[in-house]
């Protein structure tokens, strides 16, 4: 009688799972409105986010704070504070004490030339410090929250700078060039203040955490540039502005 086969047990094959890759994006946080809504729609975008606020030596650090405060309510994966000195050599009412930040300008007088409150080549320092990041840390895209229709006449805001800056940024990049490029994001560029607040109210920003005006003080002014076209784009979106103002909380039209 022959004798049996023993039977050879087979372990049933498993395929080992793969968790797909979460992207990853820089975005610019400044801790404003602009940079704000930017994070927020990066997250609706689909990407892990890595908020990069930078001290460049500005005049106060109310939104180094506020920027911090966003991070954490957005649960951005990462919250880097890079730090370069601009008001080494001043030229900007925001770096440099001695110039005064203009107050109670009309839009038209804001855009009609480049202003004090504009800082040296600001934006292409910050986004170079963006693409350092987003290179080392494998992100595939930097979110910029410029705007090109409601701003302060500074032409690092413009579409042809931020065209030129991703080209550059391909160009220099080992990533770049190994054909895997980065974009640079601008989800505002082409919109009004009062487009960008009705795009915060659907993405959920937390606006009453985001700080704006030029001027430290422990209530926004309400008069630099800045606050005054934040306060346009509430008032046209017919939105109550939360952040506190020294001359007193602004209501939306129609408000009670």
């Amino acid at each position: 009688m022959s004798a049996a086969v023993p039977r050879i047990a087979r372990a049933s094959a498993t395929v080992p799972t793969v968790e797909a890759r979460v992207p990853k994006a820089v975005v610019l946080l400044s801790g404003g409105l602009d940079s704000t809504v930017t994070a927020c729609q990066a997250r609706a975008d689909g990407f892990d986010v890595l908020a990069l606020t930078v001290r460049y030596g500005q005049r106060h650090d109310r939104e180094l704070q506020a920027a911090a405060a966003v991070a954490r309510r957005i649960e951005a994966v990462d919250h880097v504070v890079s730090e370069v000195d601009l008001g080494l050599w001043g030229g900007s009412a925001l770096t440099d004490h001695a110039i005064a930040v203009p107050l109670d300008r009309d839009e038209a007088t804001m855009t009609r030339e480049v202003p004090e409150t504009y800082v040296p080549a600001r934006n292409t320092v910050l986004l170079s410090l963006a693409l350092a990041l987003a290179e080392a840390r494998d992100a595939d895209a930097i979110y910029f929250g410029a705007n090109a229709v409601d701003y302060s006449g500074y032409p690092d805001c413009r579409p042809a700078f931020v065209a030129a800056f991703e080209a550059a940024a391909n160009l220099g990049t080992k990533r770049g060039v190994a054909g895997r490029p980065f974009r640079v994001v601008t989800p505002l560029i082409a919109l009004t203040k009062a487009d960008i607040v009705h795009l915060g109210v659907k993405l959920g920003a937390p606006f009453g955490l985001t700080w704006s005006c030029y001027l430290g003080e422990e209530r926004a002014c309400g008069r630099c540039d800045s606050c005054l076209l934040r306060l346009k784009g509430f008032r046209e979106a017919g939105v109550r502005d939360p952040l506190p103002y020294a001359t007193g909380p602004p209501e939306a039209p129609g408000a009670d």
